[in-house]
């Protein structure tokens, strides 16, 4: 007898699964094999999934004696890892002398199961002319455990500009009756 192998991605709940098969071909018509499996597994990795007790019922009677039963074969219970991606915002301006900022995260992929999630603080900031990553930090809420999930961090561009406007500086015009001193006008 050989328990059933199943996997599924993490979801916030158990898997079991009950199904078994065995050797085809062994029971004599009429008689019933039935197994109890049992194992469960709710968090990333792998659980044996057991056969722990079986029988074979003639018509109601118990024929489980008449049979050899070598030993039951164990499954395999997988929960996969959930892939999240958290990506910072790209911003870009010109010079003007004050920061570029932009909080804003996005997350991308399977995401997080309901319930669960994260909050972010993002510190990136760029001013002077040139660019800098979008620099952020994240926090699993309470309750959401790292190990049922990938996450990637992808940083976004802080890029400032040189402004390209024009500047014209023009000189002071000026006047005045001849005095004997020197005209000038800073």
């Amino acid at each position: 007898i050989a328990a059933a192998s199943d996997s599924k991605m993490y979801d916030g709940t158990a898997l079991t699964n009950p199904d078994f098969t065995y050797t085809d071909g062994i029971l004599a018509e009429g008689d019933e094999l039935t197994a109890v499996v049992e194992g469960t597994i709710t968090n990333y990795g792998t659980a044996a999934n057991k056969v722990t007790s079986y029988k074979v019922i003639r018509g109601g009677q118990d024929v489980t004696a008449w049979y050899t039963f070598g030993e039951s074969v164990d499954g395999t219970l997988e929960i996969t890892k959930r892939s999240v991606t958290l990506t910072s915002a790209t911003a870009e301006k010109t010079y003007d002398g004050t920061a570029l900022t932009n909080a804003t995260v996005e997350l991308s992929g399977d995401g997080f199961v309901s319930g669960e999630g994260y909050t972010t603080e993002v510190t990136g900031s760029q001013t002077e002319v040139g660019e800098s990553p979008n620099e952020f930090t994240y926090t699993l809420n309470e309750g959401t455990l790292a190990e049922n999930y990938e996450i990637t961090v992808v940083k976004g561009t802080l890029k400032v500009t040189k402004n390209v406007t024009e500047i014209v500086i023009a000189a002071a015009s000026d006047s005045k009756m001849y005095d004997g001193t020197a005209l000038t006008n800073p």
